[in-house]
């Protein structure tokens, strides 16, 4: 009461030390756990949960929600997908969570402990954590030792399952040989049935008991045995039967038609899929083989010469289809230490093989061709379809050398024809000018080796360079002086110069820097454009004219006169415009020796018979003279009076030349001549550009025109009817440009200084007004050609009107 009224609760009575608690708490009894009552839900609810069974609620018929129309017809259509609700497990269904978890707890299964003597997990005894063996385990040592058997059968751990006391089954790969194969594919009927065509079988295969015995042999039987398995190039592969076979074949027709077959089928799948035919490209070069072995036949067998030309051909078609656009360089050192990705590496391999194959076929061709064998001609006709198909390609220099020997001799054939278009179709089609510069570099060297004894035809490919339009055209009429670069107008640039001008500014070193790098750029772009450089191109076209005038000059000053020189003289007359205006006074010089020359050799012989070829020779010098002035030379005052002088004195020992209209027979048997021309041809054409405005500035000297004028109507009254009508066309002409030349047409009597002197070979001093043109009334009266007759009163009749 004290305490209640002080306001505090009495203390609870101590019970003692709480070791003290435990120790009486483990001698007498446990104490009891409380029965808390479990705590209902508000309202007296029991919770769902602790249910062992939740019905499943059922709605009455009486509130079934009105379906429409659109939901009836979906479920007529749909409803068959609902029946498995029939067969759910309702029992299942309304089984709550706790009644779930203590079903599975009694049907869990329990494990049987091992009967061992090692003490319980749950041990809290201090006696049963010693480290001594009790009495059981003094017996079970005795037992041991006596040797006796007392396992337990409860003890299952050294015991065998089932499943390793089963037979083993023995795998489909141990089945008996006669029983190998696979199944084949099926065949469509044309009635639309498939029919299967049974079981293929194969060689039976090595077994392992024969792999095993097989390992006691040597190594060298082994490595035997490895070679004499054919590879894809040789052997049966892809259904197809091995090249031995097909070669060995006694018919000839089964052999021609299996080998036609075999190759179309080869050539159809490298054209599909090249990337991944390099093994059949060898196979396709193999049919090709005069004699043909293999590992599993070492003895050749010697092949058809008509199979060997089938695959000639479809190599080549073959080639040309799958060349690629591109030149393909060997890879170097770094390149192969490089890590590519998959694509690389395959394309890499692919580019490496093809080049190999590729090789080994023009290898093939050269053989043939150097043999003279039966399929030479094919050889270089596949020699040159290939150089025209695909110049830019690998080992265009071993094509080009093959051809160009084969125009090295003097004979002419329709091999040497052929060559000869396939150098001028490259020339045409080249627009780099490197292929070009290749083929005149072989054809310089091959004719100096050969001394220039080759055909003369050999140089008309020249003639189709493109030089003359790639290079520019003529000078132009007021000045030969190139155009003037842009200077750079900077004084500061001028002082850096010294004086001297600059044709750039002065850049610093990140400018120059970032040129280097701009210029780098754009030559990666016109690489990938394929876009062709104008500045190498002409550095290339240079070096080009550089090697042809090398040659021209070569022939030209050869000691004694060469087949050629017809040759040379027409293609510098042509390329006249090209070439360096220091070159040509010397030029000239060399050109009036040789018509000097060819003078003397005519006075030596016959001087009343002069050959052809020496005329020729000397027109060609003269129409060359001419055409080296009539561009650049322009601006050059050269006197050209020698070679009128000797244009002159031909005219009238052609008068008695009586095949003057007659084109020059061919050198050889199926040749052609270089020039086509006859000499009149050559005759008037010389006539037509020594009296051009573009070769003399000016029209000619009076007296120069009535010179030649009076001798070629003297020369007319010998000449053929064609000539003769010819040489009045131009002396008509020649009277019209120069009135002066009227007064020759007059017989009446006229004052002149002199007379004329027709034996003088200068037509400056023959004096030709001292006479008249007293040959046309001869023409006109008594010649037997209308035609000449009429030419010679068509000049009379303009003069007198």
């Amino acid at each position: 009461m004290a305490a209640k009224q002080n306001g505090k609760r009495s203390a609870a009575p101590s019970l003692g030390p709480s070791k003290k608690r435990k120790l009486s708490s483990k001698s007498g009894t446990r104490l009891q756990p409380k029965n808390y009552p479990t705590k209902l839900k508000e309202n007296g609810k029991e919770k769902l949960s602790d249910r062992g069974m939740i019905p499943i609620p059922n709605v009455d018929d009486a509130n079934d929600i009105d379906l429409s129309d659109q939901d009836l017809e979906v479920f007529k259509e749909y409803g068959g997908a609902a029946s498995f609700l029939t067969s759910l497990d309702k029992k299942g269904i309304a089984r709550s969570k706790k009644e779930t978890e203590r079903l599975h707890r009694l049907n869990k299964p329990v494990r049987q402990a091992v009967n061992d003597d090692l003490p319980s997990i749950d041990s809290d005894n201090d006696e049963d954590d010693g480290g001594s063996f009790g009495s059981s385990d003094i017996e079970s040592l005795s037992s041991s030792d006596d040797g006796l058997d007392h396992s337990d059968n409860n003890d299952t751990s050294d015991a065998e399952m089932a499943y390793e006391k089963a037979p083993r089954k023995h795998d489909s790969l141990w089945e008996l040989k006669e029983n190998r194969g696979v199944k084949g594919l099926p065949i469509k009927l044309p009635g639309g049935d498939i029919r299967p065509t049974g079981k293929v079988t194969f060689a039976p295969a090595m077994d392992n008991d024969e792999d095993s015995s097989d390992d006691d042999k040597p190594t060298s039987d082994l490595e035997e045995q490895s070679q004499k398995i054919d590879d894809v190039s040789t052997g049966a592969r892809f259904g197809r039967p091995a090249v031995i076979d097909v070669v060995s074949n006694k018919s000839k027709a089964a052999r021609i038609h299996a080998a036609k077959e075999q190759i179309a089928g080869i050539c159809q799948e490298i054209v599909s899929d090249p990337e991944n035919s390099l093994g059949l490209l060898r196979r396709l070069h193999t049919f090709s083989l005069s004699e043909i072995t293999t590992p599993s036949h070492p003895d050749p067998v010697p092949n058809d010469p008509i199979i060997r030309k089938l695959s000639m051909l479809s190599q080549l078609a073959v080639f040309k289809d799958i060349i690629p656009g591109y030149r393909i360089r060997a890879l170097t050192d770094k390149e192969k230490m490089e890590k590519v990705s998959q694509m690389v590496a395959r394309t890499r391999d692919w580019e490496q093989g093809l080049v190999t194959t590729y090789q080994t076929y023009l290898r093939s061709l050269e053989a043939e061709l150097k043999a003279r064998s039966d399929l030479a001609d094919l050889a270089l006709k596949s020699m040159c379809t290939l150089l025209k198909e695909a110049p830019h390609f690998n080992f265009r220099v071993n094509l080009m050398s093959c051809i160009v020997a084969r125009l090295s001799k003097k004979s002419w054939d329709p091999s040497s024809e052929l060559c000869l278009d396939t150098l001028i179709h490259v020339f045409r089609e080249d627009l780099t000018g490197v292929v070009s510069l290749e083929i005149v570099r072989l054809l310089n060297r091959m004719i100096k080796e050969r001394r220039f004894n080759v055909h003369p035809e050999v140089l008309s490919c020249l003639l189709h360079l493109r030089l003359k339009t790639e290079l520019g055209v003529r000078a132009s009429d007021s000045s030969v002086d190139k155009p003037q670069k842009k200077e750079s107008g900077s004084k500061a640039a001028a002082r850096r110069a010294k004086g001297k001008s600059t044709e750039l500014p002065h850049l610093s070193k990140k400018a120059k820097k970032a040129l280097r790098e701009k210029q780098e750029i754009d030559k990666e772009f016109r690489e990938a454009e394929a876009e062709v450089d104008k500045e190498e191109r002409a550095a290339t076209q240079t070096e080009t004219l550089k090697l042809l005038f090398v040659l021209y000059f070569r022939i030209l000053k050869n000691p004694r006169p060469t087949p050629l020189l017809p040759a040379a003289l027409h293609g510098i007359s042509k390329f006249a415009h090209l070439v360096n205006i220091d070159f040509f006074k010397d030029l000239l010089a060399v050109l009036k020796e040789l018509i000097s020359r060819e003078s003397d050799d005519d006075d030596t012989i016959d001087p009343t018979v002069i050959s052809a070829n020496n005329i020729r020779h000397r027109l060609l010098c003269i129409v060359t003279a001419f055409e080296l002035l009539s561009g650049q030379g322009e601006a050059l005052n050269l006197d050209l009076s020698d070679f009128i002088s000797a244009l002159y004195a031909l005219i009238l020992p052609l008068s008695f030349m009586i095949e003057i209209d007659t084109a020059p027979p061919p050198p050889g048997i199926g040749s052609k001549p270089v020039k086509t021309l006859s000499i009149s041809d050559m005759l008037f054409r010389t006539l037509n550009i020594v009296f051009s405005p573009r070769s003399l500035g000016t029209t000619a000297p009076p007296g120069r025109s009535a010179a030649f004028a009076k001798r070629l109507l003297s020369a007319s009254l010998h000449w053929p009817p064609t000539t003769a009508q010819r040489a009045l066309e131009f002396v008509g002409g020649l009277i019209a440009k120069d009135p002066k030349l009227e007064a020759l047409l007059s017989t009446k009597d006229q004052t002149s200084d002199g007379i004329y002197h027709p034996d003088l070979d200068d037509p400056q001093l023959s004096n030709p007004f001292g006479t008249s043109f007293w040959e046309l009334h001869v023409l006109r009266e008594k010649h037997w050609d209308a035609k000449v007759s009429a030419e010679a009163e068509r000049i009379l009749s303009n003069v007198r009107s």
